[in-house]
């Protein structure tokens, strides 16, 4: 099946070479152009038993290829077992209005720090409010910046547990049928967001004219924000299961590439204007690398981040109290190998040799990259 890495390996070095691209996208292409090959070296396993000989050549571990997120993401999302607690859990999703689409792609990691501030203060003064819940809340935020057909559509979404700790360290259940009204926090998020949006934007490109600023604001002003909150999930572990969809999940996965012809590239998407259809697109191929390279992000952006009593810095204390509170099961997460991982997820034992089926591989050599020329 034709994969990302195809894509810009056909096409990716002519189009780099013709635009203006920052240092981090050039790194990003080149580590999934060479994830995986001989470029990036690897080593060769032989079995115990017959002697069997394979080459594996290493993972890029760029955030931004397909390849590498899965056993990246089942880490991720075994480490947060241990932090889950017996009580409903609610999806929330804070969007940016496309028309400050121009400005955050001119300004993205403030644009972004931006977006995360904003959404996560709105939902702090909420949940301390105490016609809503009058204690404080924690929730995991994750940043995604595309739509399903790799449009610009920057927005995050939160996982919160339905409840909160109280100024004197108790446990306080949220409603159960819905968190926060949506269209409270949607004014409460517009208002925070165009307050800093406001006082940060001289330093901003492309929003420091006076003029400019006060069509945007009118135009921002003027409209709703668009705040969604889901159901809450049946069970606790059933979270789990979700937070692997969204945590590191790559602005298009291999499994929606349907074909690279002619220079054109189709691919899988669903159409959530009409009830989430899914539908095929066909894009040039300079297109869809356009598309795509506009969600790498920055190097060193946090696209995860943690609040209230799930802020690392006094999540150990107060995760403990809401576990004491609430009942929740102790859980030890052991880290694991990639063949014990593997094994956990598939029940298939990738150390086997598939050519006597008794053996084991084990390393015999490393196999360093090529030296440039």
């Amino acid at each position: 099946m034709p994969e990302i890495q195809d894509i810009f390996r056909s096409y990716g070095d002519e189009y780099l070479s013709r635009t203006n691209q920052p240092n981090h996208v050039w790194k990003a292409v080149r580590a999934i152009q060479n994830c995986r090959t001989a470029a990036l070296g690897g080593h060769a396993d032989a079995c115990d038993e017959c002697g069997f000989t394979k080459v594996s050549y290493n993972s890029c571990r760029n955030r931004h290829c397909p390849k590498c997120q899965a056993l990246t993401k089942e880490r991720w999302v075994m480490a947060r077992e241990a932090e889950l607690l017996p009580v409903p859990y609610f999806h929330v999703v804070f969007t940016l209005p496309e028309e400050l689409n121009r400005l955050v792609l001119h300004n993205r990691g403030v644009m972004f720090n931006l977006l995360f501030s904003a959404s996560s203060e709105t939902l702090k003064k909420l949940t301390l409010d105490g016609k809503y819940l009058g204690a404080e809340a924690g929730f995991t935020s994750i940043l995604h910046t595309w739509g399903s057909n790799l449009t610009f559509h920057p927005h995050v979404h939160m996982i919160i547990p339905g409840g909160g700790l109280t100024g004197d360290g108790q446990w306080r259940n949220s409603r159960k049928k819905f968190f926060i009204p949506v269209k409270v926090m949607s004014k409460l998020f517009r208002g925070i967001f165009m307050c800093a949006l406001q006082k940060m934007r001289h330093d901003l490109e492309g929003l420091d004219d006076d003029g400019v600023w006060r069509t945007t604001a009118n135009t921002l002003y003027s409209k709703d924000w668009y705040v969604y909150c889901k159901r809450p999930f049946k069970t606790c572990r059933s979270v789990l299961q979700y937070l692997g969809r969204y945590t590191h999940r790559v602005a298009i996965s291999n499994h929606r590439i349907l074909s690279i012809h002619d220079d054109k590239v189709s691919f899988k998407w669903r159409d959530y204007k009409h009830g989430a259809t899914e539908k095929v697109m066909t894009l040039a191929a300079d297109e869809f690398m356009r598309r795509f390279l506009l969600h790498i992000l920055p190097t060193g952006f946090t696209k995860i981040r943690h609040y209230g009593f799930l802020a690392p810095a006094t999540k150990r204390k107060k995760l403990q109290l809401c576990k004491k509170h609430t009942g929740a099961e102790t859980i030890s997460v052991a880290k694991l190998s990639a063949v014990d991982l593997m094994m956990k997820l598939t029940g298939r034992d990738i150390s086997l040799c598939p050519s006597c089926g008794a053996g084991h591989f084990t390393t015999v050599s490393g196999l360093p990259p090529p030296i440039a020329a």
